[in-house]
């Protein structure tokens, strides 16, 4: 017998409902802030970004870029650690293609973080540098 590309005869039930599938993202969300110390470093670091945006009181497009800039990077951690544990399903001994998976994984988060803290450093340096001003 031919399975369908969902894979209907193993998962009975492949279309639950909105509230579910809502369910179920929350849950990723928490198992990655319990297991993975990066996706933490970011939850942090996004908590403290946007408490200082809220204390200089930045603009709303600021806030818009700051924002959008948070959940690419916490989305690409997600996605990283998603293939990593997808890979360690597949294979436990090494394999060159294993490797690179995740090697690309982790380049695709270190390139989105890299462009967050260059959107961090265009909205916020202007602050900073009136604030230094001020203090002399």
């Amino acid at each position: 017998m031919l399975m369908d590309y969902r894979g209907a005869d193993r998962f009975p039930k492949r279309n639950p409902s909105w509230v579910k599938r809502f369910i179920h993202a929350i849950h990723g969300i928490l198992y990655g802030f319990q297991t993975e110390k990066n996706f933490r470093f970011h939850v942090i670091a996004a908590i403290t970004v946007m408490l200082v945006a809220f204390l200089l009181q930045i603009s709303r497009l600021e806030w818009i870029c700051v924002l959008f800039a948070i959940g690419i990077v916490m989305g690409a951690e997600l996605l990283n650690s998603a293939i990593e544990r997808t890979v360690d399903l597949v294979t436990e001994e090494f394999h060159p293609l294993a490797k690179s998976a995740k090697d690309l994984a982790a380049g695709a988060v270190f390139v989105v973080s890299m462009i967050a803290a260059l959107i961090g450093i265009c909205i916020f340096g202007p602050y900073v540098v009136q604030w230094i001003s001020i203090l002399k």
